[in-house]
């Protein structure tokens, strides 16, 4: 059977890769693209040295042939004309047309040693099958077929496979693929098809000169790439013409895709062509990943992925023209439904936990834990998203007069459709939901598996909410096989991405994200700087809660730095004695371990995030070397100093650059909460747009609204009657609080 699933790709064992004519010939359609073909042999050779059966259906023996008849040709011309040279006759170095047949028989032997001799780089053998119809519809010899691959395979030989287009007649015209039994060798399309049923393979990768499959084709106005492709969809489908080059056009290779499907081999149609994706394109789609198009038979219960976006677009434009009374009536809604239905849903998140307890770390089953107390929480923090719901998308920040009857506005306005991917912090779903409301924003929710129950039920909440105003699509859940990966690389549907988890998720989502903005934080390598002048009350309180109130915070107290002037001095017993009564673990930066007689274990990195009941320690000499440390150590997340000195404090405020600096208080302080931002949907540690815990602001951008009378740009001209005016307004009480966006 076929694969179900993209994921299910990297279980495929045995593959077939064909190479249409627009992959392997240059664009003068006469020699073969060499840097390509290059590319497209070291990944097949990867993949068969890492055990998998590699079968190559190629083109490119009538472009070679043509390049080298033509060559002889001319060559021989131009030894004609020297001979002739003495004789008054018209010089004629055209080259005549050439057959089909005769450029596939001179070609054929010279793209098979250019085979060779690329595998023979990787240490991979190949061989050569020629096949023609007749080799399939006479049983005998499809046995005999059958049997020469399995046995290349066995002794892991890589089979090239070619039509035998030296004595291969033209197509009939009728004829064509018609069910399981019968099909035409009529292109490599249909060959590489019946090739990869009759060898039971389960995978064929059909790369060709556009990007996949569209509804229409390509280039118009409307056509759109088809990420799936199921059976009896053709009727969805407008084929353009066939390629520059071969026999076979995109109806061709649907077909032959079809066909293939029917007989239990999965298929993708892929650019092979592309420079960007090129080197990497079969050994990334072996690996599940979002590229071309993939035909499957079993459609998914619920809608695609791009349908979910599109409609949460649609719902979300409409959710941003909502007055801001109506949104926060839903987000306060949304608030009641958490306390009415908390029993349902700490059942839901305890059979989550009770799956995740053996294989999560004690860090991340705190955070997929939700108790009473948090949910309150959450519930609290909505109101007040709520009440900043008032203030958020349709505000007038600037009204100017350019000129008389001509005045300018500039007023905020939703992003369009946010991506947040979170792991197991499913307290993060009503949060983010929130703040999408209450900005006028689409939103997509991409959560971790160890928050399935939890997550669903959060979900169905939150849609019950926006149900009553008629939203309930303006926030979905991605519940699809979806690869992480394959929602990065919708860059026409998505318009902002927040990872919210790891660093190694940030990392991750920032590298696989095409052309969407990433709003995420490095890691939470927090310091809090004990200064020579600190208060030992503030001191004890502060590194406390800093480090041990919940370290798998990010913002959390990763690293304690100590003026030297506090060793050996009583405030320096107390901080040890208090870290280690609360069991944390002390790594010894180098400088701390060098004046300790029997030092903790000396950290192995002064950049590490612990996310547990550890932490490093290490001494400085000064403020200043404390800024530099940080500088060079930090993630630009969340600082602190404990001073009584004001000066120090506010040089400390000044020269360090990270997104939360803070004075005599806990580093726990660096969140949306507790900031008066009711929640966030992440903290950013980026230099532009939002900084910091990012509640609505962060999520809401500006456009410029226009009124004139009949105003043009050459009334401003020497010969016009108008002059610039530029003169600042003053706005109006109501639109300071509230534009209604409608």
């Amino acid at each position: 059977f076929s694969f179900a699933h993209r994921c299910a790709l990297r279980q495929a064992k045995r593959i077939v890769v064909k190479l249409g004519s627009a992959v392997v010939t240059r664009g003068d359609e006469c020699g073969l693209a060499l840097g390509r073909l290059a590319s497209i042999v070291e990944q097949v050779a990867m993949l068969q040295n890492h055990g998998r059966e590699m079968m190559i259906v190629t083109s490119g023996a009538v472009a070679f042939g043509k390049q080298r008849l033509r060559h002889e040709i001319l060559l021989s011309q131009s030894v004609r004309q020297a001979l002739q040279s003495g004789h008054n006759q018209p010089k004629d170095m055209s080259v005549p047309a050439l057959e089909a047949r005769a450029c596939a028989a001179a070609g054929q032997s010279g793209l098979m040693a250019l085979y060779e001799a690329m595998f023979s780089q990787y240490s991979t053998c190949t061989a050569q099958v020629l096949v023609t119809n007749l080799d399939f519809h006479d049983d005998e010899k499809r046995q005999n077929l059958h049997s020469t691959l399995q046995e290349l395979l066995r002794m892991n030989i890589v089979p090239i496979i070619n039509t035998n287009d030296a004595v291969v007649p033209p197509p009939e015209h009728n004829s064509d693929l018609h069910g399981v039994n019968v099909i035409s060798i009529k292109d490599n399309d249909s060959l590489a098809a019946r090739l990869a049923v009759e060898m039971k393979a389960d995978l064929l990768i059909a790369l060709s000169d556009v990007e996949g499959l569209y509804n229409n084709p390509p280039g118009t106005d409307d056509a759109k790439l088809i990420d799936i492709f199921y059976p009896g969809d053709q009727h969805s489908i407008t084929f353009g013409t066939k390629s520059r080059v071969g026999l076979g056009g995109m109806e061709a290779k649907v077909k032959a895709a079809l066909w293939a499907l029917q007989g239990g081999t999965s298929v993708v149609i892929a650019n092979g062509t592309n420079p960007k994706v090129t080197g990497h394109v079969i050994t990334d789609i072996v690996e599940g990943k979002k590229l071309g198009t993939f035909f499957s038979e079993t459609k998914p219960a619920g809608p695609s992925v791009e349908e979910q976006t599109e409609m949460a677009r649609s719902s979300g434009r409409i959710l941003a023209s909502l007055q801001a009374e109506k949104r926060s009536e839903i987000i306060c809604r949304l608030a009641d439904l958490l306390t009415e239905k908390t029993e349902e849903i700490l059942a839901a998140n305890k059979l989550d936990l009770e799956v995740a307890s053996s294989r999560l770390p004690s860090a991340m089953l705190k955070r997929l834990s939700l108790s009473v107390a948090k949910i309150n929480s959450l519930s609290i923090g909505l109101r007040q998203i709520a009440t900043s719901a008032q203030n958020s998308a349709g505000r007038v920040l600037r009204r100017t007069r350019v000129a008389h009857n001509l005045e300018l506005e500039q007023i905020t306005v939703p992003i369009g459709v946010v991506l947040v991917i979170f792991e197991a912090r499913p307290d993060c779903l009503p949060q983010v939901s929130a703040l999408a409301i209450a900005s006028g924003n689409a939103l997509l929710l991409k959560g971790g598996k160890e928050a399935a129950n939890t997550n669903h039920v959060l979900l169905q909440l939150t849609q019950e909410a926006l149900s009553m105003h008629g939203l309930r699509e303006a926030v979905q859940m991605v519940s699809t096989r979806e690869e992480v990966e394959g929602l990065c690389r919708l860059d026409k549907m998505i318009d902002l991405i927040i990872p919210r988890g790891s660093f190694q998720l940030v990392q991750d989502i920032k590298r696989a994200a095409k052309g969407i903005p990433v709003l995420g934080h490095s890691e939470g390598v927090c310091h809090v700087y004990v200064d020579a002048d600190a208060s030992a009350d503030k001191v004890i309180g502060i590194v406390r809660d800093s480090k041990c109130e919940y370290p798998a915070a990010c913002n959390a107290m990763e690293t304690l730095l100590i003026h030297r002037d506090i060793l050996r001095t009583p405030l320096f017993d107390q901080i040890i004695d208090m870290l280690r009564t609360e069991r944390v673990r002390i790594h010894a930066g180098p400088r701390f371990a060098s004046y300790l007689t029997f030092s903790p274990s000396e950290a192995k990195s002064l950049r590490t995030e612990y996310n547990d009941l550890e932490c490093c320690v290490e001494v400085v000499d000064s403020m200043q070397e404390a800024v530099e440390h940080i500088h060079k150590y930090g993630s630009s997340h969340t600082d602190v100093i404990i001073t009584e000195n004001a000066k120090t404090a506010e040089q400390f405020l000044q020269q360090l650059d990270s997104a939360c600096v803070f004075w005599n208080a806990s580093s726990r302080f660096a969140d949306g909460y507790r900031f008066g931002l009711g929640a966030e949907v992440g903290i950013s540690t980026a230099r532009i747009h939002a900084r910091g815990p990012v509640g609505i602001e962060g999520l809401l951008t500006t456009k410029w609204v226009l009124r004139g009378d009949g105003h043009t740009v050459a009334d401003f001209s020497e010969q016009g009657t108008q002059t610039y005016l530029h003169e600042s307004l003053p706005l109006e009480q109501k639109e300071i609080l509230q534009r209604d966006s409608s």
